[in-house]
């Protein structure tokens, strides 16, 4: 080859290169001008929720997260606060909306959920961001919550834990002052291994980890367990939720 064919080449890669950049800076442009879609251009929202619902399908939702030894956890750190500037509430209780029965709302107590069989899983809390830990976590399962307190069927009468199709398709979650929320499917809830838990290692919850109730979902990224609860709605419309809106995945599996 001379130099002749080398310059030949150079010129044929710098167009090639040219016309590639043109056409990515062109895509690009498309691209933001598309309609929003809670949060993302509607292309982008479309194709996140075509992954969602591959996985959605995929997912057994009675796999188990890998478990470890006690002697392994430790007291995660502390990431994000929203929803845990203000005050914790004192007394704090839990409201609970969409319920069987005449009190379809009902205001609980820690006590009364502490009453409940209590449970500890150690797991390994992911973040979306890349790093994760092993938490020691304690408290009830939601399912066994749900037992106690049973979502209205939205069929009629109540819903059964161990008949899911008499139960609403999801749980809304939001902290006291309402400025997070999380929204929740029922498959996820009804998870062994999702709790409401109001210790970690073995200590009642930290404030800023979400004292006196959090809710720990090991299948799913940190996002999606909510610190310091306060209110939960049993629904079978998808609600808001707050990173969602802003452009992350909402089922959040890991």
């Amino acid at each position: 080859m001379d130099d002749s064919d080398v310059r030949r080449l150079s010129r044929r890669s710098f167009i090639w290169a040219g016309i590639a950049a043109g056409a990515t800076y062109a895509g690009w442009r498309w691209l933001l001008s598309r309609p929003d879609a809670a949060g993302l251009p509607s292309p982008l929202r479309a194709g996140l929720e075509f992954n969602e619902d591959v996985w959605i399908r995929l997912s057994d939702i009675e796999r188990l997260a890998p478990t470890f030894p006690s002697s392994m956890a430790k007291m995660p750190r502390v990431n994000g606060r929203i929803g845990l500037r203000s005050a914790i509430p004192d007394p704090w209780t839990l409201t609970v909306s969409g319920l069987a029965g005449p009190e379809s709302v009902r205001v609980i107590s820690l006590d009364a959920i502490r009453a409940l069989p209590k449970v500890e899983v150690v797991t390994e809390l992911k973040c979306v961001e890349g790093w994760s830990e092993v938490v020691r976590w304690g408290g009830v399962r939601f399912r066994d919550f749900m037992s106690a307190f049973p979502p209205a069927n939205p069929r009629g009468g109540a819903g059964k834990v161990d008949e899911p199709r008499s139960l609403p398709r999801y749980v809304h979650a939001l902290t006291p002052d309402g400025d997070y929320e999380v929204s929740l499917d029922m498959p996820s809830c009804l998870h062994s291994q999702t709790l409401l838990c109001y210790e970690m290692d073995g200590r009642p919850l930290e404030p800023l980890h979400g004292a006196p109730l959090r809710l720990a979902l090991s299948n799913k990224y940190g996002y999606k367990s909510l610190k310091r609860l306060g209110e939960i709605r049993y629904t079978d419309q998808r609600q808001p939720d707050y990173w969602g809106l802003r452009g992350y995945d909402w089922y959040a599996g890991h």
